[in-house]
Formats: structure tokens, C-alpha cells, sequence
């Protein structure tokens, strides 16, 4: 009985020692997924995990996780925000910007590094980008001329995301697309004259406004004649 008691109770034991390693090991195993990545550090350095797991060992291991979902950023510039284009003219502009952390391991450490959970929060990772993303359609707009922005907006947008892709590529973001929702002239209540390229712009928008004015009422006045 005692021989038989004695192997029944190795086996309960070896059976709760199997049970317990196999739930520290479910407990220290850590799994990415499709939204979220990771990078652990510590003990055996970095290891970037995108698509499937590693162990974290409390105390000897760091983890940094990473937001792998696109953000949507809609950037509005009117008003007195509005863009000042080559030829002066202001340019009522909004645009969407489609970014993210593409899944290469460089990227994720890259992101890790500079943004820490930040890739988490959208609302964070809107002020992280739109500031670089308003500079960028500032400076596009600067080269050309609100008739060119319109005629070829495909070209106003590669250079705009070639930019802003640029001015994020250190933070482990990429742009994915850019695109134009909306686009008009400025209204002329929102040229400041005392400004030097507001006032270009002002005598230049005036000066069309009264050549066709002279058009039409030449064209009027030619239509009574030859009735």
C-alpha cells in the first residue's frame, strides 16, 4: 500500500509541477496581433516581435509596445490659416492624411524608440504628425500657384506626401495617402492688407475682380447694340 500511495503521489506531484510550468509559461509567453507589435529588451538585447510571440521574464525584460493600426488625420487650413500660394493668392485647403508603423522590424524599433506607447493613443499621434503635415502644405503651396494647384492636384500631392513622408520617416512612421477633400480660393475678407503678401495678393485678386467686371459690361453693352 505504502509503495503504491508513494507512486500516486509522485505522479499528483509531477502532475502539478507539469500544470505550473505550464502555466508560467503561458503567463511569460507574449503574443503580438495584427493591431499591436512589440519590442523587448533586456536580457539577450532587442527582439522585435510583429508577428507571433516571445517570453518576458519579469525584471530582466522591457517591453514597448507598438500601434500597428492607420491613423487618419484630417488637417484644415482656412481662415487666417489658410495657405499662401506662389502668386499670393490664399488657398482654403483640407486635406486627408492616411499614416502608420509599416510591419518591418526596423520600423517598429525605430517607433519604439522615438514614440514609445504613444502609437497607442491616436490623439497623441495626431499632435506628434500635425505639425509636420501643415508645413508640408505650406511649403507645396509656396511653389505654386493656386490655378496649378488646382489644374494638377495629383502633382501637389506627390510633393506633399514625398515631404511629409520625409519629416516622419525618423519617428518610424510612413505616410500611406494623401488626399484632397476640398480646395477653394480664400474669401477676400481674409487678405490683411497691412500684410506685405496678403497685400500682393489683395491688389492682384482686385485687379481681376474689376477686369471682369469691364468684360461683362463690355459684352452687355455690345449684346444692346446689336439688338
Amino acid at each position: 500500500m505504502t509503495r503504491g500511495a508513494d507512486i500516486i503521489a509522485a505522479i499528483i506531484l509531477l502532475a502539478l509541477a507539469i500544470a505550473i510550468i505550464v502555466y508560467l509559461l503561458h503567463w511569460l509567453y507574449r503574443r503580438s496581433s495584427k493591431e499591436v507589435s512589440f519590442v523587448r529588451t533586456g536580457m539577450l538585447g532587442e527582439k522585435v516581435v510583429i508577428s507571433g510571440g516571445a517570453f518576458v521574464l519579469p525584471i530582466i525584460h522591457n517591453i514597448t509596445q507598438v500601434g500597428m493600426r492607420t491613423l487618419s488625420l484630417t488637417i484644415k487650413r482656412g481662415g487666417d490659416k489658410s495657405l499662401i500660394t506662389k502668386d499670393r493668392m490664399r488657398a482654403e485647403l483640407v486635406t486627408e492624411f492616411f499614416t502608420k508603423v509599416p510591419p518591418d522590424p526596423k520600423a517598429v524599433s525605430t517607433a519604439a524608440q522615438t514614440l514609445g506607447n504613444r502609437t497607442l493613443d491616436p490623439e497623441h499621434l495626431r499632435e506628434v504628425v500635425q505639425g509636420r503635415f501643415a508645413d508640408a502644405l505650406g511649403e507645396v503651396a509656396a511653389k505654386m500657384t493656386l490655378d496649378e494647384i488646382q489644374e494638377n492636384r495629383g502633382q501637389f500631392v506627390k510633393e506633399v506626401t514625398k515631404i511629409a513622408d520625409e519629416s516622419i520617416g525618423h519617428t518610424g512612421l510612413a505616410l500611406e495617402t494623401v488626399s484632397i477633400i476640398s480646395l477653394d480660393q480664400a474669401p477676400i475678407e481674409q487678405f490683411n492688407p497691412a500684410n506685405t503678401f496678403d497685400s500682393q495678393g489683395l491688389t492682384q485678386l482686385t485687379e481681376q475682380i474689376e477686369s471682369r467686371k469691364k468684360k461683362r459690361n463690355d459684352i452687355t453693352q455690345d449684346t444692346k447694340i446689336s439688338i
